[in-house]
């Protein structure tokens, strides 16, 4: 049986690669920070939807890929760290909106966040290794999400400039090719383009803006982390350029991105584009908010 929310197929993955890391990776990971995380996720979720009046109260599928995503990138020595993260991440969804859209990734927002305002958190980009295997299920997974969302070309052009600088750079230094295979054969970083940098509600709506925003974040990596030798340089580069998506959606106009709704089985977005006229496109949008 088909799952009726792609969301639902980003859950599914996100825990495999969750047990799989536990499993094969040996990561020190607590059960308890996992819990932790998906509780307060789910509950901060709740609670500002019912102060708010917004209607995401009885669908948290969000807030759950929200938890998994932290617990899939960030470790903490205290659960507070975790509990902290996970709120503000959530929170930052209804804080940092432009347009009645959040402009910001709610687990890169929770863990930057924990990085600054806490001693005992931090991200581990090398994880993962550089088994090849990983990134075919990687991509296996996060391509058939990026089919049903319409999102690949933010992936894709992002990994393509970010390997570009990359080249440019092992070419004008004289390395040999291992050491840029080495840099871009990352369990990681792969991670980061399939399943975060692509969440289509927080990133630029028209696809020249996609573009355009993914090669930025491209080009902010590659200085933070050649020139300043930040280890975790993607995270970084995606808060800090986050809100460059307000003036992108203003350059580009587009239809925003509404996930399909599992008790309505079809998919907003969908609906709203095959209306042909602007103003019978905009009654539609306010029909649908």
């Amino acid at each position: 049986m088909l799952l009726k929310d792609i969301r639902d197929y980003q859950i599914l993955f996100l825990g495999l690669f969750l047990v799989l890391g536990i499993g094969t990776r040996d990561w020190t990971l607590r059960p308890e920070l996992i819990g932790v995380a998906i509780a307060t996720s789910l509950a901060t979720q709740w609670i500002l939807s019912w102060v708010t009046g917004k209607e995401q109260v009885t669908n948290l599928r969000s807030a759950l890929i929200t938890s998994l995503g932290l617990s899939l990138l960030l470790r903490a020595d205290h659960w507070t760290t975790m509990a902290i993260a996970a709120a503000i991440a959530i929170a930052s969804k209804f804080i940092f909106q432009f347009g009645d859209k959040h402009f910001f990734n709610p687990a890169n927002f929770g863990i930057i966040s924990v990085l600054i305002l806490t001693p005992d958190a931090w991200v581990s980009p090398g994880q993962w290794g550089e088994e090849w295997w990983y990134g075919l299920l990687f991509v296996g997974t996060g391509g058939m999400i990026l089919q049903r969302i319409g999102r690949w070309d933010t992936t894709a052009a992002f990994l393509t400039a970010y390997s570009l600088l990359e080249a440019i750079r092992n070419l004008w230094l004289g390395w040999t090719w291992d050491v840029y295979w080495h840099r871009l054969m990352s369990g990681s970083l792969l991670l980061f383009a399939l399943f975060m940098i692509t969440d289509p509600r927080s990133i630029p709506n028209s696809r020249i803006g996609r573009v355009v925003w993914a090669v930025c974040i491209a080009g902010l990596t590659f200085i933070l982390r050649n020139y300043f030798f930040v280890s975790t340089a993607v995270f970084w580069a995606l808060f800090a350029l986050a809100p460059l998506t307000i003036l992108l959606d203003v350059l580009w106009l587009a239809t925003r991105f509404a996930w399909q709704r599992g008790d309505e089985g079809e998919l907003l977005t969908d609906a709203i584009n095959r209306v042909s006229t602007p103003n019978s496109c905009t009654d539609a949008i306010n029909h649908v908010s």
